[in-house]
């Protein structure tokens, strides 16, 4: 994806888990940051507890959404996927995409990414890899 792209839809997902949200639900009010991220992956599991206090830091001011893209047959189990997220209190809503409709609409081929679009559902900014919180929040700071 490409910046300055408009958002894709959120649609194809396998299931939902914290809640269900669509784009339109992403757009207008607030910057959005659409993070995804895998059970198998190492990275994602050692920024998640960085990215959640991060996700703390702007709850009031972005919206969320967690897409959880799977890396092998076996990141398709719906209850670790459940038990991954409690574990790292994953509180936003998680877009299962066990299908990897949202990945293709998205062109993401890396965990941990993100994907920061801005109030109008532009794409602004992305970075892939497990750090980086610094940079993501001095994009996003742009854009607040």
């Amino acid at each position: 994806m490409r910046l300055r792209s408009p958002m894709p839809d959120i649609q194809g997902e396998t299931d939902w888990l914290n809640g269900k949200v669509r784009r339109e639900d992403l757009i207008g009010e607030r910057p959005t940051i659409i993070h995804f991220w895998s059970v198998s992956c190492y990275d994602c599991k050692e920024s998640l507890p960085e990215f959640g206090k991060f996700r703390e830091k702007y709850s009031d001011q972005v919206n969320f959404l967690a897409v959880h893209m799977p890396r092998s047959n076996e990141d398709m189990d719906i209850t670790t996927i459940k038990k991954v997220a409690r574990k790292y209190k994953i509180t936003q809503p998680i877009f299962i995409d066990n299908k990897m409709k949202l990945n293709d609409a998205f062109n993401n081929q890396y965990v941990p990414s993100y994907f920061v679009f801005d109030k109008k559902g532009i794409l602004r900014h992305y970075q892939a890899g497990g750090s980086g919180m610094k940079m993501l929040e001095k994009r996003l700071l742009k854009i607040l």
